[in-house]
């Protein structure tokens, strides 16, 4: 498919303009703007439902250069709401490829624009932090377009991942595993699904808003809290089912948004990042090991350092961010309960931090009493 492309706009809350190209889906859309630092890995990051709802630039510079494979995917759709990045390419080189992006992103109804400076963009945003903004190449004028996105709500205290959730409890089941684990979907990606069932792990995938009291009536051995999008402190259902997951004092896992539940459950309050981290290159200190990682990331939120160091005797900083001294982990010290910020599962990203998903499978089997020859691996 080669379509002529048109003018676009993007317009930032703050009055900024940049003016571009667009092909494809014609349309506006809004949500708060963000970058992204990885070179490659780009259908991962448009299908990843921790960025639903928002506007993605990629700051590589060539985007759309291999094209849409079906099993480089992270959800079953596009998340974004608009695609930023400086060059878009039409044609790509891999033989596995199944379409082009633009083909893929018409299919799904996503507005683009490129041919901006990304660079100039991203040092705005680093400059006077995340922002909502609007996409459009349906001509309006930059007046209209600012109107319209006077009415777009901040990300601050938007509670997003019921949205993106499952609806409805489904199984991924493993006959030979003792360990049932209860996954509470926040808008996971299928690449965490599948390092928890290479540990050999029988799963249930329970709703965002499942009650305590329906998990337990499967009786799960263990309990893993997902990544996903919005203001974790929007979430008090989420919350207040955590706090009885950790009350009933059974192994749990949480990964991004799954962390910071687990500690406002714990009372660690959260707080909005002026940019947040999205890339595949952020440098994390493993302060148990002593060794550093390079790890995936997205969020928008951070737990509050202050009160972590506060709790000292009750709570362990187990990660720290190598460029911003951010949280980046925790561990409680008397209950089975870890967590982290960043993404071990990677997709895209390196694979430094997959030892966490084994960690865990270690911490059932300690727990419950469990051979490692009576699991499968």
């Amino acid at each position: 498919m080669n379509l002529s492309s048109f003018k676009a706009i993007l317009i930032l809350e703050d009055g900024t303009i940049f003016k571009g190209r667009s092909i494809g889906y014609k349309a506006q859309a809004t949500g708060e703007v963000c970058f992204n630092t990885g070179m490659t890995g780009y259908q991962e990051i448009f299908t990843d439902p921790s960025y639903y709802g928002q506007l993605m630039i990629m700051t590589n510079v060539h985007i759309g250069n291999y094209g849409i494979a079906s099993l480089e995917k992270e959800s079953e759709r596009v998340q974004i709401n608009g695609l930023i990045c400086r060059n878009f390419s039409n044609h790509f080189s891999r033989q596995s490829t199944d379409t082009s992006l633009e083909e893929y992103l018409i299919r799904n109804k996503i507005v683009m624009i490129y041919d901006i400076d990304t660079r100039a963009l991203v040092h705005h945003i680093r400059s006077k932090g995340a922002m909502n903004a609007i996409i459009s190449n349906l001509d309006e004028s930059s007046d209209s377009l600012l109107n319209t996105l006077t009415s777009v709500p901040s990300m601050l205290g938007l509670e997003l991942a019921s949205k993106v959730s499952t609806k409805s409890i489904y199984d991924i089941v493993n006959p030979e595993s003792k360990i049932k684990l209860a996954v509470l979907d926040y808008g996971i990606k299928s690449s965490i699904l599948q390092q928890l069932s290479n540990r050999g792990f029988s799963i249930r995938v329970f709703p965002a808003r499942t009650s305590f009291e329906e998990i337990s009536n499967w009786n799960p051995t263990a309990f893993f809290l997902s990544n996903g999008p919005g203001d974790p402190s929007s979430m008090e259902y989420a919350i207040h089912t955590c706090s009885k997951i950790l009350e009933s004092g059974k192994p749990t896992f949480g990964i991004c948004l799954g962390h910071q539940i687990i500690a406002l459950a714990l009372g660690i309050p959260t707080q909005k990042m002026d940019q947040g981290h999205r890339g595949s290159n952020h440098p994390v200190l493993n302060l148990t090991t002593g060794r550093g990682e390079i790890t995936a990331q997205n969020h928008g939120f951070t737990i509050d350092m202050n009160e972590v160091e506060n709790r000292k005797s009750e709570i362990a900083l187990s990660h720290v961010n190598l460029n911003d001294k951010s949280v980046e982990g925790i561990m409680h010290r008397i209950k089975p309960v870890f967590s982290v910020q960043y993404h071990p599962e990677a997709g895209p990203g390196p694979h430094d931090s997959r030892y966490l998903f084994d960690n865990f499978n270690e911490m059932i089997h300690k727990v419950y009493g469990y051979s490692t020859t009576q699991m499968i691996a």
